[in-house]
């Protein structure tokens, strides 16, 4: 195997829940907006470019069940990621409307990161199945190959006979 495929392999696989997905990517996009804020003086470039790997952890590390929740918490993250370098004055008002002008200003950074989540949980959700229909196919194939053996079907949702 390549080194890269064995070096992706080697890390972490969490299964986040579409709540804890969600999570994880406000309160990183939070950190990393605090962090721009202070080193970068809100850096929409660095922020822009640091939302695309978080869209793609958590669209990664969302389990099956909750593929859909990806593509709508990055979005909400990248909102929430984004108040402290709006850089707002006046008040609570002031600081919404600069929130509000942010978000439109860099809407290209935000669709670019729904759109790298969107892709790798469709990818995702085609390979999962995919699988279940192999599966399906070999569950299918095995009690034909049983059949033919001499065995007699066994009704759904009872034993079959020895």
């Amino acid at each position: 195997m390549p080194p890269v495929v064995l070096a992706l392999r080697r890390l972490p696989s969490p299964r986040l829940t579409g709540l804890g997905a969600g999570l994880f990517a406000a309160a990183a996009m939070l950190v990393i907006g605090f962090l721009d804020r202070l080193i970068l003086d809100g850096s929409p470039i660095v922020f822009g470019l640091l939302f695309l790997p978080v869209s793609a952890l958590t669209a990664l590390w969302v389990r099956a069940a909750d593929l859909v929740t990806a593509p709508i918490s990055v979005p909400i993250a990248f909102a929430v990621g984004v108040v402290p370098i709006a850089g707002g004055t006046g008040g609570l008002g002031g600081q919404a409307m600069a929130v509000v002008t942010a978000l439109a200003v860099h809407a290209g950074w935000l669709y670019g990161g729904t759109l790298v989540a969107g892709l790798i949980t469709s990818v995702r959700k085609v390979r999962d199945m995919g699988r279940r229909q192999q599966r399906a196919a070999g569950v299918a194939a095995a009690a034909a190959a049983g059949e033919k053996a001499g065995g007699r079907p066994s009704a759904p949702g009872r034993r079959p006979v020895a």
